[in-house]
């Protein structure tokens, strides 16, 4: 199911859990652990965001059953650990392992992330993309993680989803300020944290200029000023200059951008600070503070420098062919309007992390419910190896886990309580991979069926939402303070 998030007007358009608890208004404590439960699993794994609240909501219900039938929380708290150190091993027993240059395997895991996504319908195009992005980004051999500060998503209104590329290199989305250069091959690039404009005195002193001459000269110093910086600049053999966006004073003046295009110099202002980083390693340059410090030795180096017009829906600047590329790439995002823009590059955001869970951990489970499906039949199993209540919680905690097929089946159109019984005989068979198929609306081996998803997710999920439940368990009372009564009135007012 989609979901709707009105906050301050703005309407978002939706069904990753995250975002929908990260604009929920919530105001009970309890329910605020749940929504960083849901941000824990975001960051951890990117993906099961919805499923780590279902499953803890779903182990919360468990406990107030134990707890009505007189049940200490302690021994509900220390039966659930057993049970989840338990469930990790059985998850672990069920993996099998993926090697990362099997492109199939990873192109197989992604589509299934894709797949319950607003943009499914666009999976084979964005599953690729995905793929190639993380591996461009990674040594295979030696990666233990993938840092998704490498891969850079650009969002540009207009066209359709099917206009979103790869790019291998470097996309701006700001404009060329001079409208002269708008294409340099063999560029070298610098890129400046310097205002070319003319110098300002302070906030405490102001220059009064009483006659015309004393203006002239001014104007006249100026003008030297300027074109002493940018002769440096051409004199470095930059022909591609990029300008840190400035809030003191005007970053380029016209006086400057004039004698830049004079010079045949392409210029890019207005480049924002937290971009720095990513362009440095991307072409292989260094910011330059100060106009001394402008050396050949500080440009980078590309191919291609170019404006590109996105079939008038506005315009890019791709830097490519960069000759001491830092392993990062871009993905530039199209769509129709805000809210298609932004659910797919949440959808692709959960596809690089699912990629980047493989990385970590090089293991994969069958989806379709199948793993919560039989760790419920071997906590059941492993319950009768325990004594007294411990047992009962365990057979509890199992139970409680046959939430997430349940779920499926209904949102499938199934029957879940027939859907899910058949599963259980299935599993207690021994038919580990036996899972819902909601494209054929049935239960099929859902290995034959691609459906797959990283280790890591299912064991994240697990284990995040059962330390959030004995969390919330060991809490004998909530006590308000001053602030957040006042904070909650005002909520409602």
């Amino acid at each position: 199911m989609d979901g709707k998030s009105l906050l301050k007007c703005d309407v978002t358009i939706t069904n990753d859990g995250a975002t929908i608890l990260k604009q929920m208004q919530v105001l009970h404590p309890a329910a605020k652990m749940l929504v960083e439960l849901s941000k824990a699993q975001d960051i951890e794994a990117g993906d099961g965001t919805t499923s780590v609240v279902v499953i803890a909501g779903a182990l919360l219900d468990a406990c107030s059953k134990l707890l009505q039938k007189g049940i200490h929380p302690t021994i509900i708290s220390e039966s659930f650990q057993k049970a989840v150190d338990k469930g990790v091993e059985v998850l672990t027993s069920m993996s099998r392992p993926v090697q990362l240059s099997d492109r199939d395997t990873l192109l197989n895991s992604a589509t299934t992330s894709l797949c319950s996504k607003v943009v499914s319908q666009y999976s084979s195009l964005l599953a690729p993309m995905s793929v190639d992005a993380v591996m461009r980004v990674i040594d295979p051999a030696t990666a233990t993680g993938v840092d998704l500060q490498d891969i850079k998503i650009i969002k540009k209104l207009g066209g359709t989803i099917d206009d979103c590329e790869l790019v291998d290199g470097l996309v701006l989305t700001q404009r060329v300020a001079n409208t002269g250069t708008t294409r340099v091959e063999k560029a070298k690039i610098g890129l400046i944290q310097f205002c070319l404009s003319p110098p300002k005195t302070d906030m405490d002193n102001q220059i009064v200029i009483s006659d015309y001459a004393q203006m002239d000269r001014v104007l006249r110093e100026e003008r030297a000023y300027i074109l002493n910086l940018v002769k440096q600049i051409k004199k470095a053999g930059c022909n591609v200059l990029l300008i840190q966006k400035s809030i003191l004073r005007d970053a380029l003046s016209d006086l400057a951008l004039h004698f830049l295009n004079k010079m045949k110099i392409m210029v890019v202002k207005d480049i924002e600070r937290e971009d720095i980083e990513f362009i440095c390693k991307t072409i292989g340059t260094k910011p330059i503070a100060h106009i001394d410090h402008f050396t050949p030795e500080m440009l980078g180096t590309a191919e291609l420098a170019e404006e590109v017009n996105l079939d008038g829906s506005g315009k890019l600047i791709k830097i490519t062919g960069c000759s001491s590329p830092g392993k990062t790439v871009s993905i530039v995002v199209r769509g129709s309007n805000k809210l298609v823009i932004e659910e797919a590059e949440r959808s692709i955001h959960d596809a690089l992390c699912v990629i980047r869970c493989l990385v970590k951990k090089r293991a994969l489970i069958a989806g379709g419910g199948a793993p919560e499906i039989e760790l419920a039949v071997r906590l059941a199993e492993y319950s009768r190896t325990l004594g007294g209540m411990e047992a009962y919680c365990v057979r509890a905690y199992g139970d409680a886990l046959e939430v997430i097929p349940s779920t499926l089946a209904e949102n499938a159109g199934l029957n879940p309580i027939s859907t899910v019984t058949e599963l259980r005989n299935r599993h207690a068979q021994g038919d580990k991979v036996a899972g819902i198929n909601v494209r054929k609306g049935g239960i099929s081996n859902i290995l034959e069926e691609l459906v797959v998803q990283p280790l890591l997710v299912s064991i994240s999920a697990l284990t995040l939402a059962t330390e959030t439940v004995r969390s919330i368990l060991k809490i004998d009372d909530v006590c308000f303070t001053r602030k957040y009564r006042k904070s909650t009135e005002t909520t409602r007012a």
